[in-house]
């Protein structure tokens, strides 16, 4: 099995030649994630609904249906990416 070393090293020669940028941008990456969740959640199910709509005729209810369903999942898949970058260390 190949493992890749960097875990092994110090938080300093991890980001070492990194700008402050760069860091910044490494550390919100995992909150980026999060909010990228809450937004797909909504999407997927604002389409969803709409196209279900469509070919059943049923406007706008499946539409209203699909959004709430879709921030459910968006916030609950929200909630749960922040709670784990919580966990992991600071570097």
């Amino acid at each position: 099995m190949d493992r890749n070393h960097d875990d092994d090293r110090n938080p300093e020669e991890k980001h070492a030649g990194m700008s402050g940028f760069a860091r910044a941008m490494q550390a919100a990456g995992p909150y980026l994630q999060a909010s990228y969740s809450l937004a797909g959640g909504v999407a997927l199910g604002v389409i969803a609904g709409y196209y279900a709509d469509e070919k059943l005729g049923t406007t706008p209810w499946l539409l209203v249906t699909g959004s709430v369903l879709g921030m459910a999942l968006g916030v609950y898949a929200f909630i749960k990416a922040v709670l784990e970058a919580g966990k992991r260390p600071r570097r």
